[in-house]
């Protein structure tokens, strides 16, 4: 009997140990496995990602500087303790639709150094518990629509040290709770309802772009944001409705950008702005009469500005801008035109001196100003004429009755 139950145990023992060493062993030739829930795959030559051979229990998988071209849809099925992945230094082009789906674990994600162009539709869906994605220092041109649809609870995007010229609309529908959302400088288009959908952000900034302009309904969708920051850029014309649809903004910040033109910069009382802030900006027109609308924000602060100095700086001071802001409108902001009085307090110029624009001047008249006054000059031009030859006429019968 007692024969019998070190057999037993002696084949106990065996089996275990046999499982133990199965287990540890189970891993790709290309890669290291530090512990069951560590694996490396670095600078292996891998071509694909080897799925079937990786331990189930790999929490965190390292597979920089590989060969991949793209991540195909649900690459990782199965690796359900997966909380960290790098894939830094690949050869990723593509990423399929639900490339991560099925890792419910995921906390952090890093794509980096690749030659990625574009961020697909869905490519990073149904992410429920990942907190940071890592994404700079790639070749990105553009952001699809839904590309991160479900991905509910993502701290951080970081995108720098991208070429980004289009961000398309629902490009970060479904994110929520998203505490900072970093861009790179050049982005060129900003479609309407880009950042449709997106709602709880900490801080979204929004530096040395170029845009031909800040077209309608550009931030509609978003809300419940703490910082979103315009600076740095040229921002072209905005345009009627742009912030509309924008909603619960605890700091809205306009600050050093060049404005070719205004034709409606309409902040409300649906838009809830705590603060709004305009500074360091060079306008190149005067805003008309009725154009900006500021309603509902405790807190207007317009300083560092440059406007032209015609005859619409009246409806500028008198306006909400100039009524509304905090601190003192004439001595913080400045003029950019006449070229007399360029870089001047608008408290040191003579504002009365300057002719008040005419109730029937629209902007459209502004606009084609130059084409008015070359009108003038022609008519000017063809009265001279007709005054010549009525003279002429006159001194030729004249001599003649002589």
């Amino acid at each position: 009997m007692w024969q019998l139950l070190m057999g037993l145990s002696w084949i106990t023992v065996t089996l275990s140990d046999n499982f133990f060493t199965s287990s540890v062993t189970t891993c790709p030739t290309e890669c290291i496995c530090l512990s069951q829930s560590q694996v490396l795959c670095n600078t292996g030559g891998l071509i694909e990602i080897p799925l079937r051979s990786l331990p189930t229990t790999v929490e965190h998988l390292s597979l920089t500087r590989n060969n991949f071209h793209t991540i195909r849809s649900d690459a990782f099925n199965g690796l359900k303790l997966l909380r960290k992945i790098s894939l830094d230094g690949n050869n990723i082009s593509t990423i399929k639709p639900f490339a991560f789906r099925g890792l419910p674990r995921l906390k952090e994600l890093s794509i980096q150094h690749t030659p990625l162009t574009t961020v697909n539709q869905f490519a990073f869906a149904g992410l429920q518990n990942l907190s940071s994605i890592f994404l700079g220092h790639n070749k990105i041109v553009q952001i699809e629509g839904y590309a991160f649809a479900g991905t509910n609870y993502l701290k951080a995007i970081m995108l720098n040290n991208n070429p980004i010229q289009k961000i398309m609309t629902n490009a970060f529908s479904g994110l929520t709770n998203v505490e900072h959302l970093g861009f790179p400088s050049g982005i060129r288009s900003i479609e309407p309802d880009a950042f449709s959908g997106l709602d709880m952000v900490g801080s979204i900034k929004l530096a040395f772009m170029d845009l031909p302009s800040l077209r309608p309904y550009t931030f509609r969708g978003m809300s419940h944001v703490h910082i979103l920051s315009l600076q740095e850029s040229d921002l072209g014309i905005i345009r009627i409705a742009a912030f509309d649809g924008l909603s619960y903004v605890e700091n809205l910040n306009i600050l050093n950008n060049k404005i070719d033109a205004v034709q409606e910069l309409n902040i409300g009382y649906n838009n809830s702005v705590r603060v709004l802030r305009l500074h360091g900006n060079h306008l190149l027109e005067v805003p008309g009469p009725g154009v900006v609308t500021i309603e509902g924000v405790d807190v207007l602060s317009v300083k560092g500005n440059h406007f032209p100095c015609d005859c619409r700086v009246h409806s500028l001071i008198e306006g909400p801008l100039g009524n509304a802001s905090t601190g003192d409108f004439l001595t913080t902001n400045f003029c950019i035109s006449p070229l007399e009085v360029h870089g001047h307090a608008l408290a040191d110029v003579n504002i009365d001196e300057i002719g008040r624009c005419h109730e029937h001047v629209t902007k459209g008249n502004l606009d084609s100003s130059k084409n008015g006054v070359s009108n003038a000059a022609a008519i000017v031009r063809c009265i001279f004429v007709h005054l010549l030859v009525i003279y002429s006429a006159f001194f030729s019968i004249l001599l003649r009755r002589l």
